[in-house]
């Protein structure tokens, strides 16, 4: 992380940015994000670059101290470079239904889920996020990542991909470790539970 915090964020074609204060400003063509400087870092503009630096009052901190606002550097310039992409092309989620019989549709302002209850799962859809279903596929996108990623882990918790068969709502492309049933664990058992020899 501490390499990655000193590398400069190129702006992109359309996105306008703004400090005032301690909060930077995004302006896209998919929408508008605010982001809150943490204390001890700064951030600087330079023609089409942003740079996160660390804040003069850092210089009398501990090393120990210092290691850890290096962290807390990188992990802020992944944040602010996110949100940067995600006003220009918006940020997208993909959750794919494995299971006989599930789907999904979109009903209104609702995602209704049909994934093995006796009943259908009905989650409202936040504002500025848009949700496609196309056969076993659902699409998650919008402007802001922490709502798009909120809403694909609120779907994706209604029916968690079980180590047995797989079945429910994953990430399109996560992949689910498999367990060995009772039933095939017991392949080459005698009668009894005593393994034949």
């Amino acid at each position: 992380m501490a390499k990655l915090g000193k590398r400069a964020i190129r702006i992109p074609e359309g996105v306008r940015i703004s400090l005032e204060g301690n909060v930077v400003k995004m302006e896209g063509p998919e929408g508008n994000l605010n982001l809150s400087v943490p204390p001890h870092l700064s951030v600087l503009m330079e023609k089409e670059r942003l740079r996160v630096n660390f804040a003069p009052e850092t210089q009398q901190l501990t090393a120990k101290v210092r290691r850890k606002m290096e962290a807390l550097r990188g992990l802020f310039r992944s944040l602010l470079n996110s949100r940067i992409s995600s006003v220009k092309t918006a940020c997208m989620k993909k959750l794919e239904l494995v299971g006989v019989g599930y789907q999904a549709e979109v009903k209104g302002e609702d995602l209704v889920l049909k994934v093995g209850f006796s009943h259908p799962v009905i989650l409202p859809i936040p504002g500025g996020i848009k949700v496609k279903v196309e056969k076993s596929i659902i699409s998650l996108s919008g402007y802001d990542p922490n709502v798009v990623g909120d809403f694909a882990a609120r779907a994706r918790a209604v029916r968690p991909p079980e180590p047995y068969g797989g079945k429910g709502i994953r990430y399109q492309g996560e992949y689910v470790r498999h367990k060995v049933g009772k039933a095939a664990g017991a392949v080459g058992a005698a009668p009894g539970g005593v393994a034949a020899k």
